[in-house]
């Protein structure tokens, strides 16, 4: 292999010691592929890794982690200018990796990474949400929220994504809807909602499929709102079930605004924001991502 390009493996400081990834950074290595390790710490770190990546002209940057370094990861990308911006590439390292499940990325650490490095890169939408923050997979309100933030972290080693669910049940004393109101170009809605998600991807909370039909490459957001008097149902139905969901109000949208009278939290690919008002739109082909071919979140 002549004057292989670089990549840039960014990995969560968590997942760093994975004996099946070194395994595998080292076998494609021996193949003469070009790596360069970099293990975040803290916060920026993956901003300033990013930056690393433009100046040694690295072709691809690859988030190692879950949801929230992928999240990471995306939002310094774009804000690089785009004839600057490195493709992205995934590996699998968090506990319920929903972006890169859904997107059909091998768990196993040597199909993951040279798909990272070989697979086709294609244009992929992002979200960005008040101007600032960007979600990849999803932003997600209202009592799976809390359930996501407040799921110990002993408990997500130990049982990956179906601990969200678990620790769901173990707090139904705090289940409560937020009243808000949301509306977008051809849609109005005002209410009590349970959950509220709002998908680029399709999945979130460890495999709750809360926006089973989006694509990350259809200049669509994808919302759905759980609403209901009998909350406790709902949530279950919401989160085991994959059949239509009479209490679910659903639109696709390029825009939405979500107003409240209280402060709501939003997760951001598991990331958190606070306020009373969010504005959200789509950013149609804003990252080139490395996937693999009939990618079911693709058009």
């Amino acid at each position: 292999m002549q004057n292989p390009s670089l990549t840039l493996l960014i990995l969560n400081g968590k997942g760093a010691g994975n004996e099946e990834l070194r395994t595998a950074v080292n076998k494609l290595r021996e193949e003469g592929f070009n790596l360069a390790i970099r293990v975040t710490w803290e916060k920026g770190d993956g901003d300033r890794y990013v930056q690393e990546a433009v100046s040694l002209q690295a072709e691809t940057v690859v988030a190692g982690g879950g949801d929230g370094t992928i999240n990471e990861i995306a939002t310094a990308l774009a804000a690089l200018p785009a004839a600057q911006r490195p493709a992205l590439g995934i590996l699998p390292l968090g506990t319920a990796n929903d972006f890169a499940t859904s997107a059909g990325i091998p768990p196993e650490m040597e199909p993951a990474l040279r798909l990272a490095v070989l697979g086709k890169a294609t244009a992929i939408d992002l979200a960005r949400v008040n101007d600032d923050r960007y979600f990849i997979n999803m932003a997600t309100g209202g009592f799976g929220t809390r359930i996501t933030t407040e799921t110990p972290e002993k408990l997500k080693s130990a049982l990956g994504g179906v601990s969200y669910f678990i620790h769901g049940l173990m707090r139904v004393d705090a289940l409560k809807p937020d009243r808000c109101e949301i509306n977008g170009p051809g849609f109005d809605w005002q209410g009590d909602a349970l959950v509220i998600g709002i998908g680029n991807g399709r999945q979130a909370g460890g495999g709750q499929k809360l926006c089973p039909d989006a694509l990350i490459n259809d200049g669509q957001l994808n919302l759905s709102i759980v609403t209901a008097q009998e909350l406790l149902p709902t949530l279950l139905h919401s989160l085991t079930r994959d059949d239509e969901n009479p209490n679910i109000v659903s639109a696709t949208l390029q825009s939405l605004s979500i107003r409240s009278p209280h402060e709501m939290t939003f997760n951001l690919d598991g990331e958190p924001l606070s306020g009373s008002e969010f504005q959200i739109e789509i950013l149609p082909g804003a990252l080139s991502c490395r996937l693999p071919p009939q990618c079911p979140l693709l058009a």
